[in-house]
């Protein structure tokens, strides 16, 4: 959290001292995998071990770990910046603007040793740095990151389940605002507004609003759209709480749906459900994804990836990235294991006519799944 942002929330910000156990877990693997260095760039996985949040540019600015050093690798001009950021307490190296950055990481890295990268580094760093230490020295450390960052201690479950919390206050707010007439644009803007007055570190994180036909597009329709009488809505948006995610979607209609409206929605809760009940300890992240579609391919729809039908995977990682491992998709084996934090988001989409997602997220416990967020009840009744 930024000196300018005081901490105002009643659970507790990630401490020092456990993004100091995640550097010893990191070093352990490394160690055990024979990996000189590890090189964050200036993504979520540089908060997640070190504290520093830092947008990424053309330049280069992020961390390099190696058995017994972490060093922060910052351009010159930038030095002052972070040395007033919150962050673990480490060397700063820096490199000038005519200097080549990744020759600065080859040098604290040495002549000896593979180098593990970030897999959000952009792909011009990767060319750059196979240059000054030869792409054979180059591991993808994206696989040794998520294996740490998949499963999460209790802190970060308690900020994820505040800021669902936040989010779900907010999704009320604006179904109480939801009126023939009423513009999406009128209830992305009211939604940002809940969010900020809640305390979300920069308001909605993102904010789809669909109503009638629109609601076929999973991603939302470009332009603004006016709510009908009888239209279906779809409110699908989230924040960040200490960097985490909230993300949650709601499909309802404000009076009695259609016949055919109901039928999928029912449908639809009925495979999120299914979802649920499949996510067991030791049970592979594909399992869940398979659960949903055979309620949905029971009832006539898809199969696999067709519409009408489920088009995409069934959901989603979440922690400081709204999207991460584990993902709940056909062919992920790995196993779910305690503190493993999920979207449960089977969406029906039904071409030209409309579509229902209900998005709730699952943690993972020692005696199996708890939802973050009960789930709807009904089409008209969003909150359950």
């Amino acid at each position: 959290m930024s000196a300018s942002s005081p901490w105002r929330h009643p659970v507790s910000p990630i401490s020092d001292a456990e993004r100091l156990q995640r550097l010893a877990r990191l070093r352990e693997r490394m160690e055990a995998a024979g990996i000189g260095g590890l090189l964050l760039g200036s993504t979520e996985s540089l908060r997640y071990f070190t504290g520093l949040v830092w947008h990424a540019s053309e330049r280069l600015c992020g961390a390099l770990v190696t058995k017994d050093r972490l060093v922060y690798v910052v351009p010159g001009f930038e030095r002052s910046r972070v040395e007033t950021l919150p962050r673990l307490d480490a060397e700063i190296a820096t490199w000038e603007e005519d200097e080549e950055p990744t020759a600065l990481v080859a040098k604290l890295l040495g002549p000896k040793g593979t180098l593990a990268l970030d897999g959000q580094l952009p792909l011009f760093l990767y060319h750059r740095l196979a240059q000054s230490l030869g792409a054979e020295r180059l591991l993808d450390g994206a696989p040794l990151i998520a294996s740490l960052r998949m499963r999460k201690s209790a802190a970060e479950v308690a900020l994820i389940q505040y800021a669902m919390d936040l989010t779900l206050d907010v999704h009320r707010v604006a179904h109480a605002a939801m009126k023939p007439g009423v513009r999406a644009s009128e209830i992305v803007s009211l939604i940002d507004s809940e969010h900020r007055k809640r305390g979300a570190d920069d308001g909605s994180s993102f904010c789809i609003v669909s109503f009638g036909v629109a609601t076929s597009l999973p991603h939302g329709a470009d332009g603004d759209q006016v709510l009908k009488a009888g239209d279906l809505i779809l409110v699908d948006t989230g924040c960040h709480i200490g960097g985490y995610c909230s993300d949650l979607t709601r499909t309802y209609t404000l009076e009695e749906p259609s016949s055919e409206i109901a039928r999928i929605w029912n449908i639809e809760r009925e495979a999120q459900q299914a979802v649920f009940e499949a996510a067991r300890i030791g049970a592979p992240c594909e399992a869940l994804d398979a659960a949903a579609r055979r309620v949905i391919e029971a009832h006539g729809l898809g199969p696999d990836y067709r519409v009408p039908g489920l088009p995409h995977r069934a959901g989603h990682g979440l922690g400081l990235n709204i999207h991460e491992e584990p993902y709940i998709v056909r062919g992920n084996r790995t196993l779910l294991e305690p503190g493993m934090c999920f979207s449960n988001e089977p969406m029906i989409l039904v071409p030209d006519a409309f579509g229902v997602r209900l998005e709730d997220h699952i943690v993972m416990t020692e005696s199996g799944p708890r939802w973050f967020t009960q789930p709807s009840t009904s089409p008209t009744k969003p909150f359950g």
